[in-house]
């Protein structure tokens, strides 16, 4: 029997609903959270098939949708997580009613603002959030300090900061007025407050990081809060090799919450 006549693992199925990573699945599957046609899934290999039912914590969760993807326009003073133990507002909280389940590519931490990319497909998010995928972040950055150009421009070589080492980042000075400038600066990847700490390293502060672009989306004139869904066109046309809507499964949809994660800018 084929994988494909087998049906889907549950990890990879699971997170295309949007539920969890899949690394997240296998420790729910330990944990003895997930169910497959009323039994209880031991191994992240199990496969599900059409017709199977699946459940999480008791709920049955949902066959996954086409995937979806939505421009939205993160204010600071948001948490990019579904659940806060310190009952912060969330991003997902802000979202209109009747929005589907989704979750972030990648994230931006709470004093952040600007393009947060949301979708229903989990496995997407996680392969748009991997440096592999050469996607340049683009920001807007204002500092307060004394900017030295040189230093920024060695910045496309690397840096490192309290021990930890951080890949080429792009930055440039677009304008300054006293002590606080604007830059502008791109890099691809996203450590956890990656640009906030590579500006110390150059005694800069950040007092204010607006993403300005991910990859090919571009926050442009979306307002604060605002949402927008991306073409499913242009959706395959930016992103290669993007999976066609998957068989249908027998199940109705409910959603699933996670605990928060250690925030990260993108």
């Amino acid at each position: 029997m084929t994988e494909e006549q087998k049906g889907e693992r549950i990890a990879k199925w699971l997170a295309r609903v949007g539920v969890a990573s899949r690394r997240d699945v296998e420790r729910m599957i330990e944990a003895g959270r997930i169910r497959l046609n009323n039994a209880p899934v031991t191994h992240p290999a199990t496969f599900v098939q059409t017709g199977d039912i699946v459940q999480v914590d008791g709920k049955v969760v949902g066959e996954p949708e086409r995937t979806r993807v939505w421009r939205y326009h993160k204010p600071d003073g948001l948490m990019t997580t579904h659940r806060d133990p310190q009952n912060r507002p969330t991003v997902f909280e802000s979202l209109p009613e009747g929005m589907p389940r989704v979750v972030s590519v990648g994230r931006l931490d709470i004093n952040s603002e600007g393009l947060l990319l949301l979708t229903n497909d989990g496995a997407l998010a996680r392969r748009l959030e991997l440096p592999s995928n050469a996607w340049v972040r683009r920001y807007r950055v204002r500092v307060f300090g004394v900017v030295d150009e040189k230093r920024l421009a060695a910045l496309a070589n690397g840096s490192e900061f309290e021990g930890v080492r951080y890949g080429p980042i792009e930055a440039g000075l677009d304008s300054k007025k006293g002590d606080n400038a604007w830059l502008t600066v791109s890099l691809h990847e996203g450590k956890n407050r990656e640009i906030r700490r590579v500006m110390m390293g150059l005694n800069l502060h950040v007092s204010r990081l607006i993403r300005t672009s991910y990859g090919p989306f571009q926050l442009g004139t979306l307002k604060k809060r605002e949402l927008e869904e991306i073409p499913a066109k242009t959706l395959r046309e930016q992103i290669p090799g993007l999976a066609p809507p998957p068989r249908p499964h027998r199940a109705a949809p409910a959603p699933h919450e996670k605990a928060a994660p250690e925030e990260t800018e993108d």
